[in-house]
């Protein structure tokens, strides 16, 4: 631990000194040049519904606009949360499951996450859809710090708002290469046609596929592989009159890859990393399907909009259950000589409805009204069997046996139904000149049933909460504000699969205090943000797998207290050289804890204390018609908390990644490498008396990789 907080305090002061760089670069650039030159890029967002400069939204924002999308070369989620502050994203388990933790808020599994996530508008709103792949897009936001009187439920550790490129006037297309490490490929085209001179038609699409690069050395096969993963999207939009237009999308995605590949770790040291050893290969599969339309009508005064959406998604897995095979480990699961396996099948259905109001920007008193509902259907059945062939052969067992009744052993299945109702009012009002006042307040209502349709019986529960918010800005000058906040957050309780030791969880609620600031300075050349929080969460909601049931627990943690702080700069320093820099920090406590006492004092679980990144961004012409990229990132994240014990700590680790290319406005080369300085670490680890298990598991994050990447536009 020493180690790790010498390389802490060193990477503060690292990024400290940039910060301090940032400040003073840019002056010395500009006493020096002869001519004035163009600040950094201005991006527009959407983060309060309504189109606004960055700089003057008063919430902790990272965006991404399509310049800065391409740069960084950004095609998955995790490409862009690396980026933020304070915000982490890890894989786990199955192909489309993750944890997103932002400012100490963890996301948990067959639960609803602590991130509200809208795409062009509309929420999705189950945890499988925030993993994408990220291809023909206009830009990312990610907002931190509970949003729930605007974005409501589930908004309670922030919100991402990803919108795709629309159709525009002209006839337009892209196309983009990837070719990577363990043949890793990812093929992507768009094309945009207008139709007559009010309409336009964009279709997009992407293909993955991966070989791997995490090796299973029980059979020799990477385990992390994908066969394939293809997604196939259109959106079509109309004016159908000045005042009336309609936004459609569809998009329909398939997938296979590799999953389940955590390695038993006898040593139970969460910095000792293991290569997973097992003798079912895990396999998940499954598709999505999404479609949506939006209606805007512009009124006297604002527009109307009606934003309906509609998702099926399937996900299913097959693997190991005890993470080992019977060569390694003769004696079996728990020395009952037998190797066992697992597998789960979960289908969603979902449909939304939403009507919102918005006022005039121009009015000194705005306003926002809306309602909301949701339907979801959720099945999940959840097996567990006798690895047969594993145990008799000491080889490869089958997935196939969790469909021989006479093996399993254990068997979960549940239906869950939710209506979700809700009504919310912002308003932005000018005080003076100078000083803003905004507030919202949004009441959700879950009612929640589940059946056992293995033992019969349906139990019911309703969830509701008062989400207000109040937010004070004052302007010192058009490039400099500060802002005070107090927002709250609402996560649903629910329903754990039926038999579990703990049959149902409480919602969380949690209130936010926070100061910020924001500035532009020396003509847009040197942006400096930043903010201080405190935050209370009631029955704060983690998450445990209880391997001896095959069960997947969510529990509440009665009452836990988050501090942070955070603080970001961008600096034009020289003419195309910018320097990028952040730094967060989040310190959680237990307060109380009914279901372990003895933790309280200690950490929430998947928290990280402190990270930060620090970048750099070159462009300079080639030629007349070509220009130059590079660009590096460091991401250093600190000491990893895995559960509630805080026995379990990762250490601090350091991932930076490169990247070079030429380019021009119709075509792009790349090279891109990413952790390069060959970290191995875990992405999720699970300690036995937390997993049902004799033995702490890991799942391995991604290695060393490089790609080649071409891009065409027409």
């Amino acid at each position: 631990m020493k180690k790790a907080s010498q390389q802490k305090l060193t990477a503060m002061g690292s990024i400290a000194s940039a910060i301090a760089m940032a400040w003073a670069g840019p002056a010395v650039a500009q006493e020096e040049a002869e001519a004035e030159t163009q600040g950094l890029n201005t991006i527009v967002v959407t983060a309060q519904t309504r189109e606004q400069e960055l700089q003057d939204v008063p919430i902790q924002v990272a965006a991404f606009g399509e310049d800065q999308i391409e740069d960084a070369g950004i095609i998955s989620t995790q490409d862009f949360i690396d980026l933020v502050p304070n915000v982490s994203f890890d894989d786990s388990f199955t192909y489309l499951n993750s944890f997103v933790v932002v400012r100490g808020v963890t996301q948990i599994n067959n639960a609803d996450s602590p991130v509200a996530v809208i795409v062009d508008g509309v929420p999705q709103n189950n945890q499988k859809q925030l993993k994408l792949n990220l291809f023909d897009l206009e830009r990312i936001e990610v907002l931190k710090g509970p949003q729930g009187g605007l974005y409501g439920r589930n908004a309670i550790g922030g919100a991402i708002n990803i919108v795709t490129k629309r159709p525009g006037d002209d006839f337009s297309g892209m196309a983009r290469a990837i070719y990577g490490r363990g043949d890793f490929v990812n093929l992507s085209a768009a094309v945009s046609a207008p139709i007559g001179n009010s309409a336009g038609l964009r279709v997009s699409g992407n293909y993955v596929t991966d070989n791997g690069r995490i090796e299973n050395s029980f059979t020799g096969e990477n385990v992390d592989f994908v066969d394939h993963d293809w997604e196939l999207r259109g959106r079509f939009v109309a004016e159908l009159s000045p005042s009336v237009e309609v936004d459609l999308r569809a998009s329909y995605r398939d997938f296979q890859a590799g999953g389940i590949y955590d390695a038993q770790v006898a040593s139970g040291n969460a910095n000792e990393i293991v290569a997973p050893s097992v003798n079912i290969e895990g396999l998940t599969f499954g598709n999505i399907f999404e479609a949506t339309m939006k209606w805007d009508f512009a009124l006297g005064g604002g527009t109307l909009s009606s934003i309906s959406g509609y998702t099926d998604l399937t996900e299913d897995y097959r693997g190991d259950l005890d993470f080992s095979n019977a060569v390694d480990d003769p004696d079996g699961f728990a020395g009952l000589n037998l190797q066992l396996g697992q597998g789960q099948d979960l289908g969603v259905e979902l449909l939304s409805q939403e009507l919102r109001y918005v006022s005039d920007d121009s009015l000194p008193f705005r306003w926002i009204l809306g309602a909301y509902y949701l339907h979801t259907n959720r099945d999940l059945q959840t097996r567990g069997f006798i690895d047969l062939e594993g145990t008799t052969t000491g080889g490869v067992g089958s997935r196939d046996q969790i469909d021989n009744p006479a093996l399993v052993i254990i068997n979960n299945n549940a239906s869950d139904s939710n209506d979700a109702y809700a009504v919310y009012a912002n308003f932005e009002y000018d005080l003076t000149d100078s000083l803003i006042l905004q507030g919202a307040l949004r009441y959700d209502r879950d009612e929640r049933e589940q059946t056992d349709l293995i033992n019969g019986g349906t139990v019911s529960d309703s969830f509701d909460a008062v989400q207000p918010k109040i937010t004070l800005t004052y302007r010192f000058t058009d490039d400099a504000l500060i802002y005070g906040t107090y927002s709250t957050g609402f996560r649903s309780g629910g329903f754990n699969a039926p038999g579990t030791a703990i049959p149902a969880f409480d919602d969380e609620y949690l209130q936010n205090f926070e100061a910020g600031f924001k500035t532009s300075s020396l003509g847009n050349r040197l942006i400096i943000n930043g903010a201080i929080y405190f935050s209370k969460s009631d029955d704060f909601q983690f998450f445990f797998v209880d391997a001896t049931t095959a069960s997947q627990i969510i529990g509440n943690i009665d009452e836990v207290d988050i501090f942070g702080i955070e603080l970001e700069a961008q600096a034009l320093v020289a003419d195309g050289l910018q320097i990028f820099a952040g730094i967060g920090t989040t310190d959680t406590e237990i307060k109380a804890n009914a279901l372990d006492p003895s933790t309280v004092g200690n950490k929430t679980p998947k928290t990280t204390d402190f990270n930060g990144n620090l970048g750099f961004q070159y462009n300079a012409a080639l030629t007349d018609d070509l220009d130059l990229l590079i660009r590096g990132d460091w991401e250093l994240r600190g000491d990893k908390f895995w559960q509630v014990d805080n026995v379990d700590v990762q250490e601090a680790i350091d991932l930076v990644s490169f990247r070079v290319g030429i380019e021009n406005d119709r075509f792009g080369l790349f090279f891109s490498a990413n952790n390069i300085l060959g970290e191995a670490y875990y992405a999720d680890y699970n300690p036995g008396n937390f997993a049902g298990l004799t033995e702490d598991i890991g799942f391995r994050a991604q290695p060393s990789t490089w790609s080649i990447e071409a891009t065409a536009k027409f």
